[in-house]
């Protein structure tokens, strides 16, 4: 489910400090919810494994993939340390210390983890991004997960590409992907300890 920017403009995030300068895109509710201490799974989950959508969802990430390679959105000189200087750079101390794990398949590089956020970060020829994945107290004693997308449009070029795949993301991309993370958070709920 969406959330509305404040639901991460509110909380006092890491992410705040060291990206001031990017445009927060989305805010979502991702369907995982535990205790205090469950965070660090949920981060496992995210970064293992392959990161493939079902369906149509699936076949426009391949088809964006295609695409990026044919015009050459993602080539390396047009990443992180690239085109644009990494936000590790950006990082205190503190969280230099503590990276948090690779991203898998995903296009990202892990920023910073702590107990209760994870950031990373990616670029390319039309943005400069980051997926911010929060635990956020739910009220009850509990805990649920949110994400927030972050982002740096590389000129006009990036912010109509932004503009152009907005609706491809909210009405399949992130239900899709909702729906996938919370089929394999419940699957790992489900497993003996």
């Amino acid at each position: 489910m969406k959330l509305p920017a404040s639901a991460h403009t509110d909380r006092p995030w890491r992410i705040h400090e060291i990206a001031p300068d990017f445009r927060l895109e989305d805010v979502w509710a991702l369907p995982a919810t535990g205790g205090p201490d469950d965070f660090p799974k949920l981060v496992e989950q995210m970064t293992s494994g392959e990161a493939k959508l079902p369906g149509i969802a699936g076949v426009l990430m391949e088809l964006r993939w295609k695409l990026g390679e044919l015009f050459g959105l993602d080539k390396q000189d047009a990443g992180l340390d690239a085109r644009v200087r990494t936000l590790s750079d950006r990082l205190p101390d503190d969280l230099r210390e503590h990276p948090g794990p690779a991203p898998g398949s995903l296009p990202f590089r892990s920023l910073y983890l702590t107990g209760d956020e994870w950031a990373a970060e990616m670029a390319n020829r039309t943005v400069h991004g980051v997926m911010h994945i929060g635990w956020v107290p739910d009220g009850s004693g509990g805990h649920r997960a949110q994400m927030a997308v972050l982002v740096k449009p590389n000129g006009l070029f990036g912010r109509a590409y932004m503009a152009a795949i907005l609706p491809f993301r909210h009405v399949l991309v992130y239900p899709s992907l909702m729906r996938t993370i919370g089929r394999e958070w419940r699957a790992g709920q489900a497993k003996p300890a």
